[in-house]
């Protein structure tokens, strides 16, 4: 009778469980057909943010467009956290677990492109524009936080979906401040999100660690043939703390990364300057690896200082911890792009790709047909201050497929996709990638204890601790002037649409 017993128990519980696949898939399946029916609007919100290319801290129009837009659909938003008027909270729900989507939507200085242009063409010349297609985070974030809200209202799923949408990604802001305020700290997990020639997902040690910082001499002004004797050269400050580093480099681990710019060199040879400045990148493949080269580059500048009878002035600028990838969380992500699939491209979108790479002396190999495949990917050299977040939280990352292969980022070219059929395409699949691991993160109370195992386990041995000075503050004045010179007539081009999600 026990034997009986036990085997009824066990059919049923293995009914159970298909049952509840069964109904995770179809609640999946209704989220997809909520965002393909939605495929217009989700291209609107991509468009509508690229004709703004609104630099770090300044993503005024961008943020108030997407807070119309996500309060349209029932989100509650906030503005402002830790400080950044263009951060953007978005929250729909209740209770736990609270997963939050992490992404950003900032432009780059000289960007602007007509769409679809080959030749350098731009829309307003000089201005920003999207060439990293940042506009397209806000497309694939708001369509699967819009599917997951009715998914959940319609199974009454309790939960909270967020959205983050971080200030200057760019320069390596807002996440630092973003954690050090809190705004993470009763999350389960995070999802970051990003634009890429293809899906993919990783684990482990994804970017590096970076520290920004600019170093401000100050001396004394003489005239460098009457009297130069008298001046304190702040720029002999800054070419000594150059030298200085270069001479170091020997001495470090050969994974470090450091670069720099001389933004304030002098007015004229004959007058000795008294004001000299030098902005910094340090990187390495950790964050204390990194802190560590920091720590000798401030000896170095000081060093400058005493030997010019100049004084310092230290500012960190920005800094990142290397991101850090979830493999449960990756494994789950993967899954799901494996359901969706990449999108199916036209021959008009194959050949519009591949005349582009060949225009860039690229091999013509068009579009990326399948995703990649799963496994840790080699550490990145860049650097992304949404590490800081994942070294709080377990953090998994997803790249969607929305521009063409072989075309870098951080150059014009970039801005020439980002709002073709190839981008929009790629956003659809992106938002059902997205709110799919949303839903099993949201269904899976196994899945999210399992993530947090794996997070303890990947930070043991290296505790969290922040670059940021403790009396760091966001740099509200950053970008201003560039985007108040030129957002008049870059207002010119903006999209007049507003969507309509149903």
């Amino acid at each position: 009778m026990n034997r009986v017993l036990s085997a009824g128990l066990a059919a049923l519980g293995l009914l159970c469980s298909i049952v509840s696949e069964a109904q995770v898939d179809e609640r999946k399946q209704i989220a997809f057909d909520i965002i393909e029916r939605n495929a217009d609007q989700i291209a609107t919100v991509g468009d509508v943010l690229y004709y703004h290319a609104e630099l770090g801290m300044q993503e005024l129009e961008s943020t108030k467009f997407l807070q119309e837009t996500l309060e349209a659909v029932g989100f509650k938003v906030e503005m402002g956290g830790a400080g950044f008027p263009t951060h953007l909270w978005a929250q729909w729900g209740s209770g736990k677990p609270l997963i939050v989507i992490v992404t950003e939507i900032d432009a780059l200085p000289e960007g602007s492109q007509t769409p679809g242009s080959i030749e350098r063409k731009p829309l307003v010349k000089g201005a920003p524009g999207h060439m990293e297609g940042h506009n397209t985070h806000g497309a694939v974030a708001v369509a699967a936080a819009y599917a997951v809200k009715r998914v959940m209202e319609l199974y009454k799923l309790p939960g909270t979906v967020a959205i983050s949408f971080g200030p200057a990604e760019e320069q390596l802001v807002s996440r630092p401040f973003l954690v050090r305020a809190g705004l993470f700290k009763d999350a389960d997990a995070a999802l970051i999100i990003h634009i890429g020639d293809n899906f993919s997902t990783g684990h482990g040690l994804q970017n590096y660690a970076a520290i920004s910082a600019k170093f401000t001499f100050h001396g004394k002004t003489a005239h460098g043939a009457v009297n130069p004797w008298e001046g304190r050269d702040a720029v002999d400050a800054v070419e000594l703390m150059d030298m200085g580093f270069d001479k170091l480099r020997e001495h470090l681990r050969p994974s470090q990364r450091a670069h720099r710019t001389i933004t304030i060199g002098g007015i004229q040879p004959n007058i000795i300057p008294d004001l000299g400045q030098i902005w910094w990148f340090v990187r390495d493949a950790n964050a204390p690896w990194a802190k560590e080269n920091f720590d000798k580059l401030v000896d170095i500048a000081r060093g400058a200082a005493l030997m010019t009878g100049t004084t310092m002035e230290m500012e960190v600028v920005a800094s990142a911890w290397p991101q850090l990838g979830n493999r449960v969380l990756a494994e789950a992500i993967q899954k799901n792009i494996d359901v969706v699939g990449n999108p199916r491209w036209s021959a008009e979108e194959e050949k519009f790709a591949k005349d582009f790479q060949g225009a860039l002396g690229l091999k013509a190999v068009g579009l990326n047909a399948s995703p990649v495949k799963f496994g840790a990917r080699p550490q990145s050299f860049a650097s992304n201050d949404s590490g800081d977040v994942t070294w709080n939280l377990p953090t998994g990352n997803l790249n969607f497929p929305a521009s063409v292969p072989g075309v870098n980022y951080h150059n014009w070219q970039a801005a020439v996709t980002p709002t073709s059929s190839i981008a929009h395409k790629g956003e659809v699949a992106g938002a059902k990638v997205l709110a799919a691991s949303l839903l099993d993160l949201l269904t899976s109370p196994a899945l999210v204890a399992k993530a947090k195992e794996q997070f303890r386990e990947d930070t043991r041995d290296t505790p969290y601790f922040s670059f940021l000075p403790a009396d760091a503050k966001p740099p509200l004045e950053l970008n201003r002037e560039m985007m108040e010179r030129f957002r008049p007539e870059m207002r010119k081009h903006y999209l007049n649409r507003t969507p309509q999600f149903n």
